[in-house]
């Protein structure tokens, strides 16, 4: 029955190989990300219209010190200074 129910709802293979409707771990607010992980914010950008992707800056450990406390702003010149930014994709689950 299974492989008529997929043949039937295409979308249901979808789900179930990705498992997108799950969000691990649970109950926990990635809009905040400095409370799970040190040195972190969490901001948006527009790739085009009508399309937002919320991504996660994260600075290096040895720049710890001197994140600690700061606005959006100060990570935001942090992205265009000299040092490199490593753009990690984390895969299909739909959460950061």
């Amino acid at each position: 029955s299974v492989p008529f129910l997929i043949r039937l709802f295409p979308s249901l293979l979808t789900k179930f190989v990705y498992l997108n409707f799950l969000a691990f771990p649970f109950f926990v607010d990635f809009r905040q990300p400095e409370l799970l992980v040190n040195n972190t914010i969490s901001l948006y950008l527009t790739t085009e219209p009508g399309v937002t992707v919320g991504i996660w800056h994260t600075v290096p450990g040895s720049r710890g010190a001197e994140a600690q406390g700061k606005d959006q702003r100060w990570y935001e010149e942090a992205l265009a200074d000299a040092h490199p930014v490593i753009i990690y994709l984390h895969g299909n689950g739909g959460t950061r």
